[in-house]
């Protein structure tokens, strides 16, 4: 894959994964400057988007495929509508207009569509081609980044989908100006993550750099999106398809798609479930012997000063918690392996923990 020209206002990576690696292209303007039309592969594209975000970009995007036949679909906004009801209306709209094997699939929209879209790439007539335009700041940190691609179950979240590379990740930094406070803010716990879990300087930056983030500063906002892509494509390198240490990008993402899927997909956002499922296994870490109190204060106060949550819903129980732990994907012959941290910067994933720790843990966050 040739690797796309660089404004002068951008930054690109490269996601190592031999022949399919990608680049990632970080900056203001990408969506007309990268010149997009470099990673359609055939003479036909789908565009997947959403109510909210079709409106704001996607004609812009259109105008970057001229010569292209273009087809589009508009699926609601909302996590409640990544399910396979949902991924079958872009499989319709694929058969209706004759799309073929040499077809691109673009994502533009959050990681709702960027999941969707890529599970459909995945699916489609044995695998196309597709293209990540990611419009969240969740998005243009985590989801869109990697190859992880799913629906949700009514029982579970994520639990039906597949590992599928994109053609290129697009980072357009201005679409963030119309991102609303609180979906910005849940974007800000998978930032924070990647201090946690392998950058304890990143970590340091942040809690210096909070109060600039959340005013969108342009250049805070494009270093903690680099960074923290830097981390992830560092990480889905040595370990694509999570058979080890991907794993530890997981952290507190049990503990949230529990939350996530207790209310049914319509409660929390997922930055939200995740950052109170951060401080739950920070706590289990300290439990655990390998993590200080005072760590897990320095995280709990970041998230707080990102307007983020660190205890579950008033309504949740214990046993909720169980209940939908004991599903997730990250069960493997019936034990629950949780990313837990040897401190700020490391993390390990392990299913050695007592049972009672874990029991102790969501017992006390939720009793408040």
């Amino acid at each position: 894959m040739s690797a796309a020209s660089t404004p002068a206002n951008s930054i690109s990576l490269n996601v190592d994964l031999g022949d399919r690696s990608y680049p990632i292209h970080i900056g203001s303007g990408q969506i007309s400057q990268v010149g997009i039309a470099q990673y359609i592969q055939g003479q036909k594209a789908l565009i997947v988007t959403n109510t909210t975000i079709a409106p704001l970009y996607l004609q812009a995007l259109i105008d970057q495929l001229p010569g292209v036949q273009i087809d589009t679909v508009i699926l609601n906004d909302g996590e409640q509508y990544k399910n396979l009801d949902n991924l079958n209306t872009i499989f319709t709209a694929l058969i209706e207009n004759q799309h073929d094997r040499k077809t691109t699939l673009i994502a533009l929209g959050g990681g709702v569509v960027g999941d969707m879209t890529g599970f459909a790439a995945a699916s489609y007539q044995r695998g196309v081609p597709f293209i990540q335009v990611p419009t969240t700041l969740l998005a243009q940190v985590d989801s869109s980044v990697g190859g992880k691609t799913a629906v949700n179950h009514s029982l579970g979240k994520n639990m039906i989908g597949a590992f599928y590379q994109p053609q290129a990740v697009i980072i357009d930094t201005d679409t963030l100006s119309t991102l609303p406070d609180r979906e910005f803010r849940a974007g800000l716990a998978e930032v924070i993550k990647y201090g946690l879990i392998v950058d304890a300087a990143f970590f340091d930056w942040l809690e210096q750099n909070a109060e600039a983030l959340l005013a969108r500063d342009s250049k805070a906002l494009v270093y903690a999106i680099e960074r923290s892509c830097i981390n992830k494509a560092q990480v889905v390198s040595a370990d694509e398809t999570e058979q080890g240490v991907r794993a530890i990008l997981n952290l507190g993402h049990t503990f949230g798609h529990a939350i996530e899927t207790f209310q049914q997909y319509r409660g929390w956002l997922h930055g939200e479930a995740v950052a109170a499922g951060m401080v739950m296994a920070a706590e289990l870490s300290v439990l655990a012997g390998t993590m200080s109190a005072a760590d897990v204060t320095r995280a709990r106060d970041l998230l707080i000063a990102c307007g983020l949550p660190t205890q579950p819903p008033e309504n949740m129980k214990a046993d909720d918690f169980m209940a939908l732990m004991v599903r997730d994907k990250k069960v493997l012959d019936g034990q629950l392996r949780l990313v837990l941290l040897n401190g700020i910067g490391v993390a390990t994933v392990r299913a050695d923990f007592e049972l009672s720790w874990l029991q102790q843990i969501l017992a006390e966050a939720c009793t408040g």
